[in-house]
């Protein structure tokens, strides 16, 4: 059952009118939004379970994942088949898969990134800097890095799962994270983003904080 501060967290995601080039795939206007918004609580819940005491936070939602899935960092590949290590996702397990997921080339970036948190055995919270998806104007098959403004109108929603969550710790991943959550009066540590061969800095730069104790 999706606790009420994520249902009305959710609602308040679906609400945010955003400019041309960032989608809101969540708006309650376009009825297949319903099944990210469903995803997005599934997710929810399962981490409000596990109790994660640290935040990754992102740049923006890719068009091959979660502006497809509606849940940070997934592709479609992994709300098929079996669980990943950490009980999350899979088949049967409350998360769908849009229709117009097929033929969509599944996310790589998603894939590294749950990768490397089994490999390291750390489970925390993920979400992006800008929530919804940034695209080249009349291009929505395409990404683009959001602006200042764009951050900015996403800044009260990480601070939102920041109080939903037990979460302890902030950790920006990439420059476009770093920037938002120090212009918001956070001095955080930032890690290398895993997209565009990315993989091995963004895994060291989190093994470097877990052996330092920042994270846990």
């Amino acid at each position: 059952m999706t606790s009420p501060s994520i249902e009305d967290f959710i609602d308040r995601l679906a609400a945010v009118e955003t400019p041309p080039g960032c989608n809101n795939f969540f708006d309650h206007s376009v009825p297949a939004n319903a099944l990210r918004r469903q995803n997005l609580a599934a997710y929810l819940g399962d981490m409000l379970e596990r109790e994660p005491k640290v935040l990754l936070v992102g740049e923006a939602p890719g068009f091959r994942g979660m502006r497809i899935t509606g849940v940070p960092f997934t592709n479609r590949t992994m709300f098929q088949g079996a669980a990943n290590p950490f009980g999350l996702f899979g088949s049967g397990a409350g998360y769908v898969v849009p229709p117009e997921a097929a033929g969509v080339a599944a996310e790589p970036t998603a894939t590294v990134m749950w990768e490397v948190l089994a490999e390291l055995g750390f489970l925390p919270l993920l979400w992006s800097a800008c929530p919804w998806h940034t695209h080249v104007p009349g291009q929505p098959l395409s990404n683009r890095t959001p602006t200042r403004a764009e951050a900015v109108l996403g800044t009260p929603f990480w601070q939102a799962l920041s109080g939903i969550f037990p979460i302890e710790t902030v950790v920006a991943v990439g420059n476009v994270a770093h920037t938002s959550l120090r212009r918001s009066g956070l001095d955080v540590p930032k890690i290398r983003h895993p997209a565009h061969g990315g993989r091995a800095r963004f895994k060291h730069g989190l093994q470097e904080l877990l052996a330092a104790g920042m994270v846990q």
